[in-house]
């Protein structure tokens, strides 16, 4: 490990078991049959045993949208042209995304960090620029990034989550845009989990058969090529991830670190989040996750992850927007946790 990579080994910061322990006895004494909640009393105690007190709350969320170009798709691997990952983040700044909207209803802090683009953004308002290439090389020719990228990737990542404890922020969602990601994150999560391409590859932002095919034969060649180089996951991130998926690996591993939970997005995000947890064991104690994609490799990183969502809705848009659909799920968990009423406080018999 390089000098200027220390910080992510780093351990994650302990979870507080006193405070999960005075959330488990709070829950025992409410007015309702205990476990009545189901996974609300769960979530709420988890909720607890992370923030470090018996009445949590999710008031203060952090929303960071990482973007970047993937030279990938010089393969054919996406059903849009490459120019849509800059569409799209101007349409971030001007609020007119999905992730912009649900960012505005639950009153949370959005940011959106440009790591690079093929046609290189540096006008757009209200968007952190941050020029590490315009995209990733192509994955199935050559390394994705640089090692100078990576630590640059990760240390943007890192950036974010400290800004957002800084700013107070109790809960925190990476979210992502970039054309072919889903093909880099894939392919990222093959080499983490030995998996073949024809149980990871999907259709992405909406390839026919034909395509999904083409992906998975691109995917394969990329995992040929690299293959004597990915015992290592901060390796394997570098060789076929993106900038995005790196940064998003980089803020997982600070806010767990920091002691600052994360609500994990759909498919490409929990190909980051994988990767982080191999990076720096532990990391995942600060996931929560917040929906299964439609995606179909999303089952399986789930299952690596031992990852319980919170909502199935079919979702396959990326941006955060799967977790923070979750969100009121969360904020409802901690309303009953902190304001029911105990059986002796309400006056009522509790179990025989």
């Amino acid at each position: 490990m390089n000098p200027t990579d220390d910080w992510i080994s780093q351990p994650p910061h302990s979870l507080d078991a006193h405070a999960e322990a005075a959330a488990r006895a709070r829950q025992d004494q409410l007015t309702k049959p205990p476990g009545a909640l189901g996974q609300l009393e769960t979530l709420a105690i988890r909720l607890a045993a992370l923030q470090g007190r018996a009445q949590p709350q999710v008031e203060k969320i952090h929303i960071a949208v990482f973007a970047a170009d993937h030279g990938v798709m010089a393969e054919g691997v996406s059903a849009f042209p490459q120019a849509v990952t800059a569409e799209m983040i101007r349409n971030f700044a001007r609020g007119g995304a999905a992730i912009s909207v649900l960012a505005r209803t639950l009153g949370a802090r959005l940011e959106v960090i440009d790591l690079g683009t093929a046609g290189g953004l540096a006008d757009v308002p209200d968007v952190r620029h941050l020029a590490l290439g315009p995209g990733t090389a192509n994955l199935a020719q050559a390394a994705a990034m640089t090692a100078e990228q990576l630590q640059a990737a990760l240390a943007a990542g890192r950036a974010s989550a400290e800004r957002a404890a800084a700013a107070g922020a109790e809960l925190y969602i990476g979210g992502e845009m970039g054309i072919g990601n889903t093909t880099a994150a894939a392919t990222l999560a093959c080499g983490l989990l030995n998996e073949s391409p024809t149980r990871l590859a999907g259709p992405g932002s909406g390839l026919d058969a034909p395509g999904v095919n083409r992906k998975i034969e691109v995917m394969q060649r990329a995992l040929d090529f690299h293959y004597p180089n990915l015992c290592q996951p901060l390796e394997t991130l570098r060789r076929v991830g993106g900038f995005e998926i790196a940064a998003l690996a980089g803020a997982f591993l600070r806010c767990a670190q920091l002691g600052l939970p994360v609500l994990v997005d759909g498919f490409i995000v929990t190909s980051a989040a994988l990767a982080a947890e191999r990076i720096n064991p532990g990391t995942a104690e600060w996931f929560l996750y917040g929906h299964a994609s439609a995606e179909p490799g999303h089952q399986r990183l789930l299952q690596a992850l031992g990852a319980q969502p919170l909502l199935q809705l079919g979702l396959r848009l990326g941006e955060g927007s799967g977790a923070a659909a979750a969100v009121p799920l969360l904020r409802l968990a901690c309303a009953l946790h902190n304001d029911m009423a105990t059986f002796a406080e309400a006056g009522v018999s509790e179990k025989l």
